[in-house]
């Protein structure tokens, strides 16, 4: 059997905390280059590099990453086993590593989320922002715990998921007050020629906000393209352009950012989706987060 030297992956730990071998070797009191020996040796036993040199910074590779996180998880089980047996209260944390899909904004994933940090005991949330693609990897070799999405992972996609609906709702569309005034009177035709603020064009919103457009004969004048709905909405508070959104989070866009409300429709689907290698939850936080989805906030 082929044991693993923890010295070794301690160092290497504390250089990924640390983000430099010459931080880390201050804290360990340890010369350059024996932490990086010994690092190297690590890598040769587990066959895999586990940092990259970019410039003059070393960066974690995929494998590193996976490395760290269960590197981390099995330093925070020694600390607890010391507390333990000091007699200090100990307690085992619930963590939950979600991939959030760059698109989707972040008040929403806030409200999604949100049930995980009431459940009793403590809970640590941690979240990864992604592409979609890049989310579907780090799936597969459990990085993430699950993936909250606007679109369902497809059934071409090389990794084994399940995709559990969180709710849908309509759309709305947002404008500084002035230009609300003027667009909201012969919604939504008044929108043909008027300034938006647009998703990217590869995002599943964008998709169905251009056929909207063309079942409505409406050509908006296309400003800006951004995937941060909050950055939309700045410039929308800017005054420049128009922007469409969630219909479940319209009030707290127009309290945060002095936007008011065009027009909605309600025809203008938007799905929510929590995607998992898993076919039934069994993760507590996860389990919270789509009951309340469904009964709360797309009921």
């Amino acid at each position: 059997m082929e044991w693993l030297n923890y010295h070794h992956l301690y160092y290497f730990w504390s250089v990924a905390r640390h983000g430099s071998i010459t931080q880390a070797g201050k804290e360990l009191r340890l010369a350059h280059p024996t932490i990086s020996s010994q690092i190297h040796r690590l890598e040769d036993v587990l066959g895999v590099k586990l940092f990259a040199r970019k410039g003059r910074h070393l960066v974690l590779t995929e494998a590193g990453r996976s490395a760290f996180r269960y590197a981390d998880d099995i330093f925070t089980l020694g600390r607890e086993l010391q507390d333990s047996l000091k007699g200090r209260p100990v307690g085992q944390q619930l963590k939950l590593v979600v991939g959030v899909s760059d698109v989707l904004a972040k008040s929403l994933v806030h409200r999604i989320l949100e049930p995980a940090f009431e459940l009793p005991g403590k809970v640590r949330i941690i979240c990864r922002e992604d592409t979609p693609q890049a989310l579907l990897g780090a799936l597969a070799t459990h990085a993430v715990d699950v993936i909250l999405s606007d679109a369902p992972a497809g059934p071409g996609t090389s990794v084994r998921t399940f995709n559990h609906p969180l709710g849908e709702c309509g759309s709305s569309f947002f404008a500084a007050p002035a230009l609300a005034r003027a667009c909201r009177r012969a919604f939504p035709q008044s929108l043909d020629g008027t300034p938006v603020l647009l998703p990217n064009i590869d995002s599943t919103f964008r998709r169905a906000l251009d056929q909207w457009f063309d079942a409505q004969e409406i050509r908006p004048v296309i400003i800006a393209e951004l995937d941060d709905l909050a950055l939309a909405s700045v410039f929308g508070e800017a005054g420049l352009g128009v922007l469409a959104a969630p219909d479940v989070i319209a009030k707290e866009l127009q309290r945060r950012y002095g936007i008011q409300l065009v027009g909605r429709v309600p025809k203008l689907r938007q799905r929510f989706y929590a995607i998992s290698s898993e076919r039934k939850i069994k993760h507590p936080a996860v389990a919270a987060i789509c009951q309340v989805a469904r009964k709360q906030i797309f009921a």
